[in-house]
């Protein structure tokens, strides 16, 4: 398994959430109501992002004091990503694409199912994406 190296882009970095805390993370990511849907869509979006290089297996998953942030496969150190919808191709870490998938699925679920707890996340996520030292590739990958 690829161990992700999250940025430290900020005097606040993220961390890996450990093993104990790994069943609470996606219900607190997604919410009560829609984790089970959000997981779905995440990894639905990443086969979507990167058709040659993503064909699923492990992630990992990432918090900021405590609250989630992001999740990030761990199956390469890189992959190729494109999206249709904007025109975006690169190639980028697992940690970007992970930020990147994380925030197309919180965005996807704030159109279906409009919950606070899909709005803290799409924000929180939005807010350390922009403080990310990869953050120009991250905005043009959502745009």
């Amino acid at each position: 398994m690829i161990r992700s190296n999250p940025s430290k882009s900020s005097s606040n970095p993220v961390t890996l959430v450990p093993e104990s805390r790994r069943m609470s993370f996606i219900p607190d990511l997604f919410g009560p109501k829609d984790f089970f849907v959000g997981e779905q869509l995440l990894y639905s979006l990443m086969d979507q992002l990167s058709p040659d290089d993503y064909g699923g297996g492990l992630w990992e998953f990432y918090e900021r004091n405590g609250v989630p942030l992001f999740m990030a496969p761990t199956g390469r150190v890189t992959y190729r990503l494109s999206w249709h919808g904007n025109g975006f191709e690169g190639e980028v870490s697992a940690e970007v694409a992970g930020i990147i998938a994380t925030l197309f699925a919180l965005s996807h679920l704030s159109f279906s199912s409009p919950t606070q707890a899909i709005t803290d996340s799409y924000c929180r996520l939005f807010d350390y994406a922009a403080e990310h030292t990869e953050a120009p590739v991250i905005f043009r990958a959502i745009d």
